[in-house]
């Protein structure tokens, strides 16, 4: 069976709060593996990020995992969020580096996602299950797809779990990245990422800053329904409900779906697709 999760981000206002509580009601009926809860540019909610964990861990039926950047983070105070998780029963933890906000340098004691990752382990032993990132795409700042390649296998190495991927459109993709690692020797879990379509402007910037080629067909469709968001929610939710059938078809164990905090495509994808509840 291919599992599922769906990612928040920690609402910082009464209004967002509101809509992630009524969203996470929601999605919490289709059974999800877990929820993960990211942390901003930067880090830069990282005190909402560890409060909305914390309430979602609350229910014993629930499963977290908090996300953990190096930019921005030394490592005492690391060590003191994964303390607070552990003692709270949280056992998954996504490690990533993180994305700086723009103008800023590197910053913190770990560089690299395979260095967090090493910290945890040396720090923890085996109580979190970690996820970490990867780029079917490859990451837009990679010099070449080999080096991207490598510098995923050495967050496996480090001691990474399980990954999940960058969101994508191209099937293809997927497969042949995972192709690819299974040929370095990396047989982790590959998550496929998944990104609902609701809203054109805000996914082609997204696409934009993060490298996920968003195909022209699906640019068109989307610009020529304008402000239609009947049309373009529908025709999202049709677009990746056959991308999903067919990463299930072809092995992908498992969909993680970056929701932005609305439940309304994610749960009408998994339905369509036969999957939660």
């Amino acid at each position: 069976m291919t599992s599922i999760s769906f990612e928040y981000f920690p609402p910082k206002t009464s209004e967002q709060r509101a809509v992630f509580l009524e969203s996470h009601e929601q999605l919490k009926q289709l059974n999800p593996d877990y929820f993960s809860v990211t942390f901003g540019a930067g880090g830069s909610t990282l005190e909402h990020t560890e409060e909305t964990v914390l309430e979602i861990n609350q229910d014993p039926d629930q499963h977290v995992a908090p996300h953990i950047s190096c930019l921005g983070g030394r490592a005492e105070s690391v060590r003191k969020l994964l303390n607070a998780y552990r003692d709270a029963g949280v056992s998954r933890i996504v490690a990533l580096r993180g994305d700086m906000p723009s103008g800023m340098a590197i910053g913190g004691e770990f560089r690299h996602a395979n260095e967090l990752v090493q910290f945890i382990r040396d720090e923890t032993g085996d109580h979190f299950r970690i996820h970490v990132a990867c780029y079917p795409e490859f990451h837009p700042e990679a010099e070449t797809a080999e080096r991207d390649l490598a510098h995923f296998r050495r967050k496996v190495e480090a001691g990474a779990d399980e990954a999940i991927t960058q969101y994508f459109f191209n099937a293809d993709a997927y497969f042949r990245f995972v192709d690819d690692v299974r040929a370095l020797g990396v047989e982790i879990p590959i998550v496929a990422g998944i990104m609902p379509i609701i809203n054109y402007t805000q996914l082609a910037r997204f696409s934009d800053m993060c490298g996920a080629e968003m195909p022209r067909w699906i640019r068109s469709r989307l610009r020529d329904f304008g402000d239609d968001r009947a049309s373009i929610r529908s025709f999202g939710i049709d677009v990746i409900t056959s991308l999903c059938q067919r990463l299930i078809d072809g092995g992908a164990p498992g969909l993680h779906f970056y929701t932005l905090n609305r439940a309304t495509a994610a749960r009408r994808i998994c339905a369509n697709l036969g999957l939660g509840g």
